[in-house]
């Protein structure tokens, strides 16, 4: 059975003799040929090079073409800022001024879609008979969010007709995309929403269950596989995500696997993920990384479980780190052998905590995976840094805590964070994978005495 036999065979809940392994190689494999992560997503030769390249070296059984949820916010009028090493950011938002409901669906021959479809088919061409390949769609909360910025979260309150229209419109706007890609010749279609994390289920309920319900009924209506991926703790969202009847959910390290497996098992759902991005994939070394997926593996089982990072790799994880995984996966009794006397380094770095007490300032710190590549830590950040600019009666300093940074990770357990992002207000711990709005974060402001 090859890779995208094992990928169709778990989607189908089937019981496999080992664990597929998806890599989601994102701005990562530009480090292949030394390219930067802008050279990467906007040359097709040089994407197609290097993931060419990535298959040979990560051996997977799946494998998406580019991770990038930016593709439809920059063909539907939001300015990029781009970046050496990591996806570009959404720097503006048409919306923010305006409760408008945009009419565009992007073509064919929009924006970037024209190099995306051309690698996609040249890639299935080369991999596609062997390997399962991944079209990624930006989801339709985040894609609002890209139009509308932080307003929508307060929207949410204030107009809830307004929300709905808006999220019907992305949801188009996902369907297109994801036809596209499917006409291109993709296996499966994932929905990239990590701001899903940060809503309630009861939200979920209102304003996405029917977008998404309707994004993957299309999808199985088109014969494709689909995946639902979120970032952040999106535990409690869980169910009502199951809910929307996707074939599988994509997680990250800020949930319990085997805790959400009991859930997606319920509903005969697929489970992937969750390898530490930073801790074990960028920090550590190959043993570490090994290590880890043996652990997932065994805890895991066979069945409806699909070994993955918990979200596109840091530009910075080293390769050998990824081989490393892949080699676990498809030899794992040799590998156990192999790492039976390893012990991971104790590499523990000192860190001070402010005088939180004593500060002549409000210190809000935006504890972040990194705000540059994670949509909701990006948006977190966003409404932190908003607040700070019109408070009034004391100065408030916002300060990115990013775990790409060791001396972050030791801080995070002194401070008793266990989930991302989060915001700390003069060391208290305010709001975990929640985005707040003006009003409860002024609150909370407020509140610190």
């Amino acid at each position: 059975m090859n890779g995208k036999e094992l990928i169709f065979s778990a989607m189908r809940n089937e019981k496999l003799d080992r664990v597929p392994w998806v890599p989601y190689t994102g701005a990562q494999i530009a480090n292949f040929r030394n390219y930067t992560a802008k050279e990467l997503l906007r040359d097709g030769d040089k994407l197609l090079e290097c993931l060419l390249e990535s298959h040979k070296q990560y051996s997977p059984d799946g494998q998406p073409v580019i991770f990038d949820l930016q593709v439809e916010a920059e063909i539907l009028g939001c300015n990029l800022l781009w970046a050496e090493k990591s996806p570009p950011t959404v720097s503006t938002h048409p919306l923010s001024a305006t409760m408008e409901i945009p009419v565009k669906i992007p073509a064919k021959t929009d924006g970037r879609i024209p190099m995306i479809l051309d690698v996609m088919e040249q890639f299935k061409k080369a991999v596609g008979d062997t390997t399962a390949l991944y079209g990624l769609v930006c989801g339709p909360f985040t894609l609002a969010s890209h139009l509308r910025g932080t307003n929508i979260f307060m929207d949410m309150y204030d107009d809830e007709e307004y929300v709905d229209a808006l999220l019907s419109y992305a949801a188009d706007v996902a369907i297109t995309m994801a036809d596209y890609y499917i006409d291109a010749g993709m296996d499966v279609l994932g929905a990239v929403d990590p701001l899903v994390s940060q809503i309630s289920p009861d939200s979920f309920s209102r304003f996405l269950s029917k977008p998404y319900k309707r994004f993957f009924d299309h999808i199985r209506e088109r014969g494709v596989f689909s995946s639902f991926f979120v970032c952040g703790d999106a535990t409690k969202n869980l169910e009502v995500m199951c809910q929307a009847g996707p074939d599988c959910l994509s997680i990250d390290e800020n949930i319990d696997l085997a805790a959400a497996k009991k859930i997606t098992d319920t509903y005969n759902i697929v489970i992937s993920g969750n390898l530490q991005l930073t801790v074990v994939m960028l920090l550590g070394n190959q043993k570490d990384s090994q290590k880890a997926a043996l652990e997932k593996i065994d805890a895991m089982g066979t069945t409806n479980f699909i070994l993955a990072p918990g979200c596109d790799l840091p530009f910075e994880v080293p390769i050998a780190n990824v081989i490393g995984v892949a080699q676990a996966v498809q030899n794992v009794e040799a590998t156990r052998k192999f790492l039976e006397s390893y012990v991971k380094e104790d590499s523990t770095v000192e860190v001070e905590l402010p005088d939180y007490k004593n500060l002549d300032h409000i210190l809000i710190e935006v504890l972040t995976i990194d705000s540059a590549t994670c949509a909701a830590c990006g948006y977190m950040k966003a409404a932190a840094d908003e607040v700070a600019a019109v408070y009034k009666g004391r100065t408030v300093k916002v300060v990115e805590r990013k775990i790409l940074e060791p001396e972050n990770i030791v801080r995070l357990g002194k401070m008793g964070v266990s989930n991302l992002p989060t915001i700390a207000i003069n060391g208290v711990v305010s709001f975990i994978s929640v985005i707040p709005n003006r009003q409860e974060l002024t609150a909370a402001i407020d509140a610190i005495k």
